[in-house]
């Protein structure tokens, strides 16, 4: 993976985030927790791929538009990940949350 994406930071890091991702949904399907895994397993992912989409824009527009929706995918997922943190019967999101800030900025 660390060539395909070397020279496109956000791609990269929205890549590896999508990869812990699909390991903490794996954990919240381990402890029953399979709405809120289904809906952070959409945005965590598709943050990424919307970001990645974007890099084959039809025009600067359509490249603002495909970023804003990645942006808008980026607050839900972080909406997610906060539940999972404060809520005493889930995973600990700590560390993708920690993750998500550098994609956010």
């Amino acid at each position: 993976m660390e060539n395909e994406f070397k020279e496109n930071v956000i791609i990269n890091l929205t890549f590896e985030f999508a990869l812990k991702n699909i390991d903490f949904c794996d954990d919240l399907d381990g402890i029953k927790k399979f709405a809120l895994s289904n809906q952070l397993f959409k945005s965590g992912t598709s943050l990424g791929a919307n970001a990645r989409e974007a890099q084959n824009s039809e025009s600067k527009a359509d490249f603002i538009h495909k970023f804003k929706i990645s942006a808008k995918e980026t607050e839900e997922t972080e909406y997610w990940l906060l539940l999972c943190k404060h809520s005493n019967k889930s995973s600990d999101s700590s560390n993708l949350l920690s993750e998500l800030e550098p994609i956010k900025k």
